[in-house]
């Protein structure tokens, strides 16, 4: 027996952040990013909280990939501040961080009281407004510790798609990357499910029919609150089944070589799936599983024709999956990220270690060995 759940309630479409006008008499503390307040941003939550008796305190120290460090600030601050609800805007770091800070206050804190949290993201990339994971970093050791929990799932869910049509072209792809690495990632999990499913398949058709489009032009509303919506799809599927090894990976190289998370998972991606796909496995048509639902999803971007057969389905998956790398002007190999070899060799045992004890790994629809993660990251050189 199984359980599925979902927590989050969800709210959508151009001015969804009006329902920030219904908190009234709370005391909020809202977590989210320097440019995020320099910009102004941060505004569309605050014009909305006042004149309606609230009281809010702004944390903005969040940082990319945000350290354990910033985490224990945002914490007493919260003890200091003692709010009633927590609302994070801004990409993945200030969601996770004020995920863990939320968490770490109630755990250490008897006397703090639960906070309803809203999480409103700024970019469509990690899906974290609907995950129990938070991901914050170990500078001192270059390791990035995911964190799990059902008490990391926020309350409530803001996509509103004003919020990301001022992202960057460059972040755009690194996010859109990441999304559709999670959902094929789901997707192939050894606890993918039909609900999983459902919300996996429907990300990946959204990612290949719009992120382009938002890729070539911000200001297209359509096709930003599209890409918005996969990112949220896509979370919600891997927070039912959980990731792979394309993760794990990234994970401990983009800590290491201070690569956007997007962007190393996007340079893994098509490697990892020929790992997985192994293209001989012990089905009865003679393809593993995973094979299988990797040619399931290229019918189902319209890769490749319903009776081609499953050979032909994943490497018509991998001939998209780079054709959309190329659209948007990704790197393809380490050494165009400013890696050298002799890098990733003396970081190679550490990054295989990590790679495998990374939670991640558990869900990966093939046991991987150090010299199969080996094998992997030397493939992207």
């Amino acid at each position: 027996m199984r359980e599925i759940s979902f927590r989050t309630k969800i709210y959508i479409g151009e001015n969804s952040l009006d329902r920030l006008t219904r908190i009234k008499a709370e005391r909020v503390f809202i977590v989210t990013d320097p440019f995020i307040e320099q910009s102004g941003m941060v505004a569309e939550v605050t014009n909305r909280l006042d004149h309606i008796d609230n009281e809010y305190h702004i944390f903005s120290d969040i940082v990319p990939d945000p350290p354990i460090e910033t985490v224990a600030a945002g914490v007493m601050a919260i003890q200091d501040f003692n709010p009633s609800v927590m609302i994070a805007i801004g990409g993945g770091s200030a969601i996770d961080a004020a995920k863990a800070m939320k968490d770490f206050s109630l755990k250490l804190s008897p006397q703090q009281r639960e906070m309803k949290f809203i999480a409103i993201p700024t970019t469509s990339g990690t899906g974290t407004e609907v995950t129990k994971f938070s991901v914050i970093t170990d500078k001192a050791n270059h390791v990035k510790h995911p964190l799990v929990a059902d008490g990391l799932l926020p309350d409530e869910a803001i996509l509103d798609p004003t919020l990301v049509k001022s992202v960057p072209q460059a972040v755009t792809a690194d996010t859109g990357m990441d999304v559709l690495t999670h959902a094929i990632e789901a997707f192939v999990s050894t606890k993918a499910n039909d609900f999983s499913d459902a919300f996996a398949e429907k990300a990946v058709r959204l990612i290949f029919d719009y992120l382009p489009r938002c890729y070539k032009d911000g200001n297209d509303v359509e096709a930003r609150e599209k890409v918005h919506h996969a990112s949220c799809l896509a979370g919600m599927a891997f927070n039912m089944v959980g990731l792979g090894i394309n993760h794990s990976i990234a994970h401990v190289c983009g800590a290491q070589f201070h690569i956007p998370h997007g962007r190393m998972n996007a340079l893994l991606l098509t490697q990892v799936i020929e790992f997985n796909a192994e293209l001989r496995g012990f089905s009865s048509d003679g393809f593993s599983a995973a094979a299988m639902k990797y040619a399931q999803l290229s019918k189902i971007i319209g890769a490749a024709p319903a009776t081609t057969n499953t050979r032909l389905g994943v490497n018509s998956l991998l001939h998209h999956i780079n054709q959309l790398k190329r659209e948007l002007h990704m790197p393809v190999t380490l050494r165009t990220c400013g890696i050298t070899k002799e890098q990733l060799l003396a970081a190679s045992e550490a990054i295989c270690e990590a790679a495998l004890n990374d939670g991640c790994t558990a869900t990966n629809p093939r046991i991987p060995t150090g010299k199969d993660i080996e094998s992997i990251i030397e493939k992207i050189i």
